[in-house]
């Protein structure tokens, strides 16, 4: 890796509920953080099917940069949902400029939209284990449409876009930073506001990537319709226990209703990665995201899959100036903190 500002550059994570930003130096020494914050957007500027409201996303990002005084422009970005596809497939052996001019060919077979409307990119993981004259790809495509969107707020904002990530990547980068890699089988687990993305590594090689349209904003409808108030409403109420606008037991009935389905979809996810991978037990579960601090989600998870479950820290190998830093807020939104952070610790001339 080149050290030095020239291919620096800041992590941004564009959620339909909150904007993330995180500045990550890579020295000789290591690597030390340097800014984070997040902001809270209005409802209806994100969804979960793309961005409603550009001008209101590019002043929201604006706001966020200076609000925690970020002044690289250089940026990079993460898409998912049902607009991203990642899919291992196996093709003939050839050198990676071969397949530069033969993915297309190969992508059609396997990816459900006009292949014309998409963006495609590949990662060779070698040769492949069941066919010696084969080997393994990692496939991504993302549409067009949905990309162009993410890149003109950026531009409206003032940015310069360097980097187009894919949410279950970032996760696994930050993840790779900061703890063991030799487990056999680990499924990273990011649950946002409107969308949960699931990507189990194998051997340090992401083997199995699936998102579901499921969410924390699945609390706040219930909240909203159980008591009529508004979105924003039900996001303090549902944070504050000493609010009296709702019954806490109610409250309690909605959050175990909605991390049901949570865990009953995951469960459904891992039974086809088992069906696939027989042989393989996933060691442990880490979670990402606001929905990794529901409590009961976390246990409910860990007793369905017989797997244990635990929050990702990260920030747990990057230095941290404590007297320039906030680490109280740190510690709280370090698992809303970790597609932020994997997109900060890329550099511009990355793959």
């Amino acid at each position: 890796m080149l050290f030095g500002k020239k291919d620096h550059l800041v992590g941004l994570d564009i959620g339909s509920r909150t904007i993330k930003v995180g500045e990550v130096e890579s020295t000789s020494a290591g690597q030390t953080l340097l800014k984070f914050g997040a902001l809270d957007i209005a409802p209806g500027i994100i969804e979960e099917d793309g961005i409603k409201n550009p001008e209101g996303a590019a002043d929201s990002i604006r706001q966020l940069f200076k609000l925690y005084n970020v002044k690289e422009q250089n940026v990079a970005i993460s898409v998912g949902g049902y607009s991203v596809i990642v899919k291992k497939i196996n093709v003939q052996s050839m050198s990676e400029e071969q397949l530069q001019e033969t993915i297309h060919l190969e992508a059609e077979q396997y990816i459900p939209f006009d292949i014309n409307d998409v963006n495609l990119d590949f990662q060779i993981l070698g040769g492949s284990e069941s066919n010696p004259s084969q080997m393994s790809v990692l496939l991504v495509a993302a549409k067009k449409e949905m990309v162009s969107d993410y890149l003109h707020v950026i531009e409206l904002a003032g940015l310069n876009p360097c980097i187009v990530d894919v949410d279950a990547f970032a996760l696994q980068n930050i993840f790779e930073v900061n703890y063991d890699t030799t487990e056999n089988c680990v499924a990273l687990i990011d649950i946002g506001a409107n969308k949960t993305s699931l990507n189990i590594m194998k051997n340090n090689a992401s083997v199995f990537m699936r998102d579901v349209s499921l969410g924390c904003s699945q609390i706040n409808h219930k909240i909203v319709s159980q008591i009529d108030c508004s979105i924003e409403e039900s996001e303090e109420l549902k944070h504050n226990e000493n609010q009296d606008r709702i019954d806490p037991g109610d409250l309690n009935d909605i959050v175990s209703s909605v991390v049901s389905g949570w865990t009953t979809e995951i469960r459904r996810a891992l039974d086809f990665f088992y069906s696939t991978y027989p042989e393989d037990q996933i060691g442990k579960i880490i979670l990402s995201g606001g929905g990794a601090n529901i409590k009961e989600f976390r246990k409910l998870l860990s007793v369905q899959t017989s797997t244990d479950v635990s929050i990702i820290n990260p920030f747990e190998k990057l230095k941290i100036n404590e007297n320039q830093l906030d680490m109280a807020y740190l510690n709280k939104m370090a698992p809303q903190a970790a597609i932020c952070l994997g997109l900060a610790i890329r550099r511009v001339n990355d793959k």
